[in-house]
């Protein structure tokens, strides 16, 4: 076989994803006695190694080669950037200017470009622009459009824009990066006006501003994209831009919306892609229906870790502690290691199942047996882990020890332990920090008001009324929606303006009359205002989430479950009702607030009264 022909081969290897096929030639190359370690073939091997996703073989052949050029470390570097390994890249950068005493070429510095988007080192890439344009190849367009895409993902697009605007041969790709930069921060009027100008459309650009707009918080904007995507004709190519629709249905918690695009999946047949499938997991979990999200999952052939991982979260958020551990340990059996993630969603299990030694393993196991760095988020996970267990000093002493500054987050899991079990000492102890440090959240205020008035600590709780109201002139208003469907409704707290406002009333005064027969009593305490009794009970009354589970109650089908999203923490005296409720009518009633999911079934909530 010719010199060429083999070069003309593995690069076929390459583009048809042939590795097997590709070491064959290899192995042809050295039986043949061609000169392997030329640049040339070995720098097309490294190439087709690397692009077919075999890192290792790619390194070792690199590393076997006695003299290395710029094409050489510029294929290395591509590997580890397709292996999502940019670190990696970044640190081999450093070793060939010292080992090698090479400079960069154009294709070096948009590897290393490449590189720093992936990773969002924001100041790193910027030395490498000044680098960039001080270097002879100050002109080169491809440098300019990873350098587009740089600053697009480092939520920059002004800059991006000016790089872009230097471009002399403006193609699809810095288009479309620059058109998402826009997207991502949520700045829809430029979005609309680069998609107006661009000469150049296609369904990767339309991919981009779909998935922008979600990444920016513009998912509803994403959806209606996709439909005038869909009228226009244009071809769904691969399944990326139905992914982020998914993601889109999660962060809306809209079910049906979710369903929708899972059957246009299915029609489409991306149903067995793997992104798509761990999409689908994470949605159906979000949007409350967790055995949906079973289904996909056991459905699947072929799982990661962040499969494992989505219906282990799933699991745990819904209260279902034994089944994300048992899930945990099918995943460790099968050879995966587990990530970040894993280890909140399985200790966030433990916590809710008073599995404290199982909890307490679990994260030294995570530092032992997988080398991993716990974040905030996993020592908050222990403290609310020894917290629910009523282990109040010991979760006291963890954020004392733990080597960051506790937030908000993690001293309220604490203080809300101790308003549980009536540990007023320590209690007010970390009401008096979170006062002194600022509480930003109301329902903070609302367990510190609690808890100084336990400790009859008068002239405090009047502090914290006086903070309350100035809180509540800065705050969002508190909303609930509820999801039937097709029919969707939102609700705000006080809000008596809804068409159905007196069938809405008249049910939940039967709804109030019943409860108090069975023992209920309006807990006022959660009503931080100055004001008689029973306007204090109307206050409770009309909060948002009442309205939407009557709402609920009065428009869906006798039976069926109840689903509710709450932009804030459920209050207290809402979570005993809904107890009430469930119980009276043999409903289950999911709600989704600020911090978890709670299901109410049989007068009890999966969160056992804890959150």
């Amino acid at each position: 076989m010719h010199y060429f022909e083999i070069l003309h081969q593995i690069k076929q290897c390459v583009k048809l994803h042939l590795p097997i096929q590709g070491k064959k030639l290899h192995a042809h190359v050295v039986k043949s006695g061609f000169e392997l370690h030329g640049p040339l073939f070995s720098n097309t091997l490294i190439g087709m190694y690397g692009k077919c996703g075999f890192l290792k073989d790619a390194l070792q052949l690199f590393d076997e080669m006695p003299d290395r050029d710029l094409a050489s470390w510029g294929s290395i570097f591509t590997s580890h950037n397709q292996a999502n390994l940019p670190t990696k890249t970044l640190f081999l950068f450093s070793y060939m200017m010292s080992k090698d005493g090479l400079r960069p070429d154009g294709f070096i510095f948009a590897n290393l470009i490449n590189a720093c988007a992936g990773l969002t080192a924001l100041k790193l890439g910027e030395q490498l622009h000044a680098q960039f344009l001080v270097s002879i190849f100050s002109n080169d367009d491809v440098v300019k459009s990873s350098l587009v895409n740089f600053y697009a993902k480092c939520g920059l697009p002004d800059k991006a824009r000016r790089v872009f605007l230097s471009i002399v041969s403006k193609n699809v790709v810095s288009w479309t990066s620059l058109i998402y930069g826009y997207a991502r921060v949520g700045r829809k009027s430029e979005v609309l006006e680069l998609l107006r100008d661009m000469p150049c459309k296609s369904s990767y650009s339309w991919t981009a501003v779909i998935s922008g707009f979600m990444q920016g918080g513009l998912c509803l904007d994403s959806f209606k994209l996709f439909i005038e995507l869909r009228r226009e004709g244009v071809d769904i190519d691969g399944p990326f831009v139905l992914s982020s629709l998914i993601v889109g249905s999660a962060t809306l918690a809209m079910l049906e919306l979710g369903k929708q695009v899972h059957r246009l999946v299915m029609g489409l047949g991306y149903e067995s892609n793997l992104y798509v499938s761990n999409a689908l997991i994470d949605m159906y979990a979000k949007c409350s229906d967790v055995l949906a999200a079973e289904k996909i999952f056991c459905d699947m052939r072929k799982r990661d870790v962040v499969s494992w991982t989505s219906i282990i979260v799933g699991m745990a958020h819904h209260g279902r502690a034994g089944e994300a551990l048992s899930l945990y340990d099918k995943m460790t059996l099968a050879g995966l290691k587990p990530n970040e993630v894993t280890f909140t969603g399985i200790i966030y299990a433990c916590s809710h199942a008073g599995l404290v030694d199982k909890g307490r393993q679990l994260f030294k196991s995570m530092v032992g047996d997988y080398g991993l760095r716990p974040s905030l988020q996993h020592y908050t996970c222990l403290v609310d882990l020894y917290s629910r267990s009523g282990l109040i000093e010991e979760a006291e002493n963890v954020l004392n020890t733990m080597p960051f500054k506790p937030d908000e987050a993690a001293w309220v899991a604490l203080l809300s332990a101790c308003c549980q079990v009536g540990k007023k000492e320590i209690g007010v102890r970390i009401a008096n920090h979170l006062f002194q440090s600022g509480p930003e959240e109301s329902s903070t205020c609302i367990l510190m008001s609690n808890i100084y008035a336990r400790a009859g600590m008068w002239e405090q709780v009047s502090r914290v009324r006086k903070l309350m109201a100035t809180m509540e002139l800065k705050r969002k208003p508190g909303y609930s929606s509820v999801d039937l469907g097709k029919d969707i409704q939102v609700f705000y707290a006080g809000e008596t303006t809804h068409p159905m406002k007196d069938e809405i009333f008249g049910l939940l005064k039967e709804l109030d009359a019943e409860m108090r027969k069975r023992g209920y009593v309006p807990d006022t305490s959660l009503v931080l205002h100055d004001m008689q009794q029973q306007e204090k009970e109307n206050q409770l009354f009309w909060h948002s989430e009442r309205s939407a589970v009557a709402y609920g109650l009065l428009k869906s089908a006798p039976g069926t479950s109840i689903r509710i999203l709450k932009n804030l923490r459920v209050c207290g005296d809402c979570h005993t009702v809904f107890k009430f409720i469930c119980s009276i009518f043999g409903r289950e009633i999911i709600v989704r607030d600020v911090n978890r999911f709670h299901h109410f079934k049989d007068g009890e909530c999966s969160c056992r009264d804890f959150w």
